[in-house]
């Protein structure tokens, strides 16, 4: 149980209900976990994803991968848990990016973030990106919440 509710299973759940984003502007594929501190997503890099060049999805894909996590985070606590419209959130700013390989065609990565503080309507957050059980980036990221509901 987190915060009174029984837990779903979170592969389940179509991942464009707790994303404002829309193809193919989508950085990730399943939500596979969530609680009050964690979050872990997944992506399959496809040959057609808009952040992909020369073979490998780029920084700049990663990084949306990032904030789109903490997306299907807040995603999943407005429509799941508070019954509220997803609403439009923002990078705010990212420190300590370091990007150690660029993932393939066909490799699925794993993307996890840790609530870091909350304060407001902003989140920090630390966050890895693996790729076969090693990391491949990690960074801090700030995310603002809007009032603005996507829909």
């Amino acid at each position: 149980m987190i915060f009174g509710v029984s837990v779903m299973n979170f592969e389940q759940i179509d991942i464009l209900e707790l994303l404002p984003q829309r193809p193919p502007f989508v950085m990730v594929d399943t939500l596979l976990h969530y609680d009050d501190v964690k979050c872990v997503t997944s992506l399959l890099v496809k040959e057609d994803n808009i952040f992909v060049e020369n073979g490998h999805l780029s920084s700049s894909g990663l990084i949306e991968n990032i904030a789109q996590t903490c997306a299907a985070r807040m995603g999943y606590i407005n429509h799941f848990l508070n019954k509220e419209t997803i609403k439009l959130g923002f990078i705010g700013a990212i420190k300590n990016l370091k990007i150690e390989s660029l993932p393939k065609v066909n490799d699925t990565i794993r993307t996890s973030i840790e609530i870091v503080e909350e304060v407001f309507q902003m989140t920090l957050v630390n966050a890895v990106i693996e790729l076969d059980n090693k990391i491949i980036v990690s960074a801090e990221m700030k995310i603002a919440l809007s009032d603005i509901d996507s829909k």
